[in-house]
């Protein structure tokens, strides 16, 4: 639509839409004529009376007639609700199933504490142990007075003059030192490549203290069931053999025999194994409870055998004492 605005002059405006101003200027009123006779004179006629028209009358509204119920008339009976129905029975949800209990993870194993040191335990206190007893095998408190544990070393010497026809053949001179690097071990009768080893040293050790510890228990025992003195059970075995006060189906010799081949089958058992670890702890059937699988309870163990092997071999010892010096060889 064209926009419309005012003008001084009284004249308006009308803008279209394409851009194009037009000018209107209002059309004047004519003057309203004069009532009158000829040249105005006269009075002015006056206008007739415009007839009054009456009223439409008013049209009453129908009305509409009341109807009056009948007392007497029994009310239309109220229809009964529909019975609501019972909602469905809600259904118990299934049960959730337990979840299955989680495995336990499997136990650690425990590696074996660090041994040695400047705090290791030793057989004196401040003292100061051996260069080669670091602290680094089970049970070592750095006791090696006189050093039979210490590395051996070889001397290297030339070759001796061998002139046959000159007065003196001078021996040669050495000329470097020999260490060997590794104690092996090899099957035969003395497998240890080398005899003064720690290594070595330390089967030696369990073994006698292994047959100390069973030395021991069995003096003792003996002595407080039988009444038979410890140093004179062999006496009694020569007069009959017998076991625990009990008469054997074989005389002496025939013990002997049978103590003679039982052990040289464990000595070539045990010197057919190459491996030192297993040579003093060999497992398996040594080892009914499986009580070394555990590294640290296995070090426990060792430690607390070699300190009864170590006890034990000094009691048994001053068994002997006892029994070659002493009043009566009697312990008890």
């Amino acid at each position: 639509m064209a926009a419309i605005s005012s003008v001084t002059n009284g004249a308006k405006v009308f803008m279209a839409k394409k851009g194009t101003l037009t000018l209107k200027t209002p059309a004047k009123a004519a003057p309203a004529k004069k009532a009158g006779g000829l040249f105005g004179f006269g009075a002015p006629k006056k206008a007739a009376p415009a007839p009054v028209k009456k009223a439409a009358p008013v049209k009453k509204a129908a009305s509409t007639p009341v109807k009056i119920s009948n007392p007497f008339k029994r009310a239309a009976p109220v229809k009964k609700a529909a019975p609501v129905k019972k909602a469905a029975p809600v259904r118990k949800a299934a049960p959730v199933r337990k979840a299955a209990p989680a495995r336990k993870a499997a136990p650690i194993k425990k590696s074996a504490p660090a041994r040695g040191g400047a705090d290791r335990e030793l057989y004196l206190p401040k003292m100061t142990p051996p260069e080669w007893l670091d602290g680094s095998m089970i049970g070592d408190r750095g006791f090696d007075p006189w050093g039979l544990s210490k590395p051996a070393e070889y001397l290297q010497f030339e070759l001796d003059a061998l002139d046959q026809n000159s007065a003196t053949n001078p021996s040669g001179n050495p000329i470097g030192k020999l260490i060997p690097n590794k104690t092996t071990v090899e099957g035969s009768l003395q497998p240890y490549n080398e005899v003064f080893d720690i290594k070595r040293f330390r089967e030696c050790e369990l073994i006698h203290g292994r047959w100390c510890m069973v030395a021991t228990l069995g003096a003792v025992v003996a002595e407080l069931t039988t009444g038979v003195n410890w140093v004179d059970a062999g006496k009694v075995e020569l007069e009959s053999a017998t076991y625990f006060g009990n008469p054997l189906p074989f005389d002496l010799k025939t013990l002997v025999a049978l103590e003679v081949l039982l052990m040289g089958a464990v000595e070539v058992y045990r010197n057919g194994e190459t491996d030192p670890e297993k040579r003093c702890y060999p497992g398996g059937a040594f080892d009914p409870l499986n009580l070394a699988a555990d590294p640290v309870e296995a070090d426990r163990l060792k430690l607390a055998e070699l300190k009864h092997s170590r006890l034990a071999m000094v009691a048994f010892f001053g068994f002997a004492v006892q029994a070659a010096y002493g009043r009566s060889s009697d312990l008890f």
